[in-house]
């Protein structure tokens, strides 16, 4: 049977310019991660190896995320003290990090390939840009998109990660950027600007598997993605320059997100990249993959893999 020519080929992106975050170990089901001065243990499903480090450095660590049964449920248990937030910076980005109710710290650091890209794609155009960050959660691609030079609207339905993204922003130095800050339901907010007959050359996707707009709107990913895909669809301008889609904890292959954007794009030309987002141990230089990825670009240069 011969080849199809037109087969995707999947790639494994890593961020290897972080110095205020790594992954020092992983195994038990758990990964070692420090975020600035602080270590901290998590659950991780994927690491069914054995540690690399000793028992003495994972018992060094500053704090536990305990999982109860529950989805993303569980606490913090606290070995040594640790502030209600810290500062963080990658690059020229500074943010604010913590440990919240839930597992997460307010930054998902394999994403930091994904700011590299769209900023690299935003400083190099020829035309002004406008971009659509939605799910933007705490607003570091939103912020690599506007210190590039894009012109950003950053949506989510979270008040307090809106607020969080200000204040990231402030840290970051660049409240006199252009960045208009909306909560609103992604979908809802898209199909106004189509009415309304606003176009953007970039788009931001990071939708959540399940989730609640601010009055309540549901949002389900398998329901919902066609729908928003092809409403953006309609918000695109003739001459687009990116479109960045992510998942997390969805049962998914990479492929499908893949031929999301290829029928997104398809009267655009350009090239697709799709993949996963994955993580490097310090210890033992095993990946963790942690999202899968497609990100369409009309620039014909594809970036490096482990940039």
């Amino acid at each position: 049977m011969a080849k199809n020519q037109s087969q995707p080929t999947l790639t494994i992106l890593t961020s290897s310019d972080w110095v205020d975050y790594a992954l020092m170990d992983s195994g038990d089901g758990r990964k070692l991660e420090r975020y600035g001065p602080y270590t901290l243990i998590r659950p991780e499903a994927q690491a069914s190896w054995n540690p690399a480090l000793s028992s003495r450095d994972w018992q060094a660590a500053h704090a536990v995320f305990e999982p109860s049964q529950e989805e993303s449920g569980g606490h913090w248990k606290f070995n040594k003290p640790v502030p209600p937030g810290w500062e963080m910076q990658y690059k020229s980005l500074r943010f604010h990090a913590q440990t919240t109710a839930g597992r997460h710290l307010g930054l998902f650091p394999e994403q930091a390939a994904q700011w590299d890209w769209i900023g690299k794609l935003v400083s190099s155009a020829s035309q002004p840009v406008n971009v659509l960050n939605l799910f933007g959660y705490t607003g570091l691609a939103s912020l690599a998109a506007a210190r590039a030079g894009a012109k950003v609207t950053h949506v989510d339905a979270s008040k307090k990660s809106i607020a969080w993204a200000r204040q990231n922003q402030a840290l970051s130095g660049l409240n006199d950027l252009p960045i208009r800050w909306i909560l609103d339901d992604a979908l809802k907010f898209v199909q106004r600007e189509a009415r309304r007959g606003v176009r953007y050359e970039g788009l931001i996707l990071d939708p959540p598997k399940f989730g609640r707009g601010p009055k309540g709107e549901v949002w389900e990913f398998f329901k919902l993605l066609p729908e928003l895909l092809g409403a953006c669809r309609a918000i695109l301008s003739q001459q687009p320059l990116f479109v960045c889609l992510t998942a997390y904890a969805i049962r998914l292959s990479a492929l499908s997100l893949y031929y999301s954007l290829e029928e997104l794009t398809s009267s655009f030309g350009g090239d697709i990249e799709a993949g996963e987002l994955a993580l490097v141990e310090q210890s033992a230089g095993r990946m963790i993959s942690m999202a899968i990825y497609a990100r369409w670009s009309q620039s014909r240069g594809k970036s490096n893999p482990n940039r």
